[in-house]
């Protein structure tokens, strides 16, 4: 199983969710994406996303870098 860091802190939406969609489905069953965004959209549309394609959304966790509000998500690929 591989496990991807994406960077996607600055981009706005709808960037980060169709980067994400690209990545899923470059990826094997069983792997990791972890996204990390600032844009505060991504707190909906990411697990809109992940109940879309049927992924699973592991963890959600959300923290401060640089004073902006950073979202982590750890998707797993069905």
């Amino acid at each position: 199983m591989a496990e991807k860091i994406m960077n996607l802190r600055g981009l706005k939406c709808p960037l980060p969710t169709l980067r994400v969609k690209k990545m899923l489905s470059t990826l094997r069953s069983g792997d990791v994406v972890i996204a990390e965004c600032t844009d505060p959209m991504a707190a909906i549309d990411i697990p809109n996303l992940v109940r879309q394609t049927g992924d699973t959304l592991e963890a959600r966790d959300t923290g401060k870098e640089q004073g902006r509000d950073l979202l982590t998500f750890r998707i797993r690929k069905k």
